[in-house]
């Protein structure tokens, strides 16, 4: 009785590990808790960056409600933009953007006079 006591805790023993693992998962499987992965992480991170979202967007609101006007006559005065060289970066640090000079002759005015 003790041999076939000691047999059957031996087998049982010995198959436990057998039946606990589970088959290798396969290649689509993998993939799909990847995706999972990185979508709890996106969410995480989400999750963090709503409030500082949030906050910035209130800040750029305000903001464009004073420099709007601004920006508005900005633009009528400038007008074309067109009509603008690209900005140039003075050894100072000073930017300035030149006027583009017309092509072509320059009609003289009423009294012969040529506009410099």
């Amino acid at each position: 009785m003790y041999r076939v006591a000691s047999a059957l805790i031996a087998l049982m023993v010995a198959s436990a590990p057998v039946q606990a693992e589970e088959p290798p998962a396969s290649a689509e499987e993998g993939f799909s808790l990847l995706e999972e992965g990185a979508k709890i992480i996106l969410r995480s991170f989400i999750d963090e960056m709503e409030p500082a979202l949030k906050d910035m967007h209130k800040g750029l609101d305000d903001a464009m409600k004073e420099v709007g006007p601004m920006l508005g006559q900005l633009v009528e005065m400038i007008g074309d933009v067109r009509n603008y060289e690209a900005p140039e970066m003075l050894p100072n640090g000073d930017i300035i953007i030149r006027r583009k000079r017309p092509e072509g002759p320059q009609m003289p005015g009423p009294n012969g006079e040529i506009e410099i």
